[in-house]
């Protein structure tokens, strides 16, 4: 019975933390996100990313650092309380995210390395400056630019863009793929997924996750703004383009991967637009002192939890009352 109660407790504090902290993070966005509308579309990415995953974080920390040693040292081994039809209850739905969770993960994984070996069947070799990764030029309906995968990831092409676009307008958009591959977008996109099914049932941090989505297609329209005034037109062009040659109902099969026009409606396509072309009429650079400030604003929050967690791990005081808050726990969900 020590180990099942050890066990039911861990996995119900787990989902209970998540979901705690995600709706307090989701809360705190909604009212304070209209803070960080003059920043940078890189620099809001980063601060959403980081607070999306800070409750998983959190929840996995708490029960790690301080319940698990808590319950350990101060409950007897031969304990006579039993798993309440609550606890149990709540330690299920916790289980069967974290399951969800592993197992989309898989069929991701799986999918991604099945669409990526169909594509390299068909696909054939080209050299194309301005990216440090394998590209391939490719048949498909869809007139996809596309980086599949992330521990290997890859471009593809379709043959159409590469009719369709002037040599400019290319380099503009592998400049909008390179911003995504340094950010690393489609592990964060992995990440942030797994935290959604984590939660199983509790669908707060959703419109963190749109917010995130949607300020890392602009941080990769920055990357290339970044090449020049011209680039952000170029760009703006090519999208235009391609948004005219994509087929009524069609959209490519991406299970890890991140292409030019991501999931976007007509609506979409037009604000990117309509957003490049003010980057083109600015001199577009972010002030170094501003982006440390805001780097901080990120990183302190993770930083510091884990550094007030670990000093409380140590702890035998707070360790004992962590165990009494758990005694209060089982006994309030008999």
């Amino acid at each position: 019975m020590f180990e099942l109660l050890g066990l039911s407790l861990l996995l119900a504090a787990l989902l209970t933390f998540n979901s705690l902290a995600s709706l307090a993070i989701a809360g705190l966005w909604r009212v304070a996100g209209k803070l960080t509308r003059d920043w940078t579309a890189s620099s809001r990415a980063r601060l959403l990313f980081s607070l999306r995953t800070l409750p998983a974080l959190l929840a996995f920390l708490s029960v790690t650092l301080l319940l698990v040693p808590s319950y350990l040292v101060y409950e007897p081994r031969h304990t006579t309380e039993r798993v309440s039809f609550k606890l149990a209850l709540l330690a299920f739905f916790s289980a069967t995210g974290i399951a969800v969770s592993i197992y989309r993960g898989v069929a991701t994984h799986r999918a991604t390395a099945k669409l990526t070996a169909d594509w390299l069947r068909q696909g054939k070799p080209i050299e194309i400056t301005g990216i440090a990764i394998k590209a391939y030029q490719i048949e498909h309906t869809f007139p996809l630019i596309a980086i599949v995968g992330f521990l290997r990831p890859k471009l593809f092409i379709a043959r159409q863009v590469l009719e369709l676009l002037a040599p400019e307008e290319i380099a503009a958009a592998l400049a909008h793929e390179n911003g995504h591959l340094t950010a690393r977008d489609n592990l964060k996109r992995g990440l942030l997924q797994a935290c959604r099914d984590a939660l199983l049932i509790i669908p707060s941090g959703r419109s963190l996750d749109r917010a995130w989505s949607e300020a890392s297609e602009e941080a990769a329209d920055e990357n290339a703004a970044r090449q020049g005034n011209g680039a952000a037109l170029d760009l703006a062009s090519a999208l235009v383009k391609i948004a005219k040659k994509i087929p009524p109902g069609v959209r490519p099969t991406m299970p890890a991967g991140v292409f030019l026009l991501g999931d976007e409606e007509t609506k979409g396509v037009k604000s990117r637009v309509r957003r490049l072309i003010a980057l083109s009429a600015t001199d577009y650079r972010s002030g170094a002192r501003y982006d440390l400030i805001k780097k901080m604003l990120v990183w302190t929050p993770p930083i510091m939890l884990l550094a007030s967690l670990a000093i409380s791990a140590t702890s035998p005081v707070l360790l004992s009352r962590v165990h009494f808050l758990l005694e209060q726990v089982v006994s309030a969900l008999r």
